[in-house]
């Protein structure tokens, strides 16, 4: 499995806060079926590299959709492949690295 950070933002809205906006592209990703975790900067979903791509695209366009005059959308994709990975495995990792700092 992959990792996705996705930050989508639609501009020349009239509102000046995007929690609505959020809110829908949250259905979207409840729609999904893909597991997801919305943090302050974004969200992390999880899924394959063809999963993701397709999702963020469609989170993309939602936006217009919904009459956004343009949308500004930043991802990042982690796909690895020599080992499963879900979300919280990196923060996990840290924080057991930080209790036993000799590992």
């Amino acid at each position: 499995m992959a990792l996705l950070e996705i930050t989508v933002i639609p501009l020349g809205t009239a509102a000046g806060g995007l929690s609505a906006w959020i809110a829908g592209l949250e259905t979207l990703l409840q729609a999904s079926g893909l597991p997801f975790r919305l943090n302050d900067m974004g969200t992390i979903v999880e899924g394959s590299a063809d999963e993701l791509f397709a999702i963020a695209r469609k989170l993309h366009e939602h936006c217009f959709v919904e009459g956004a005059a343009r949308v500004y959308t930043v991802m990042k994709i982690d796909d690895r492949r020599d080992k499963a990975v879900s979300i919280g495995d990196k923060v996990a990792s840290v924080e057991a690295r930080k209790a036993s700092p000799d590992k």
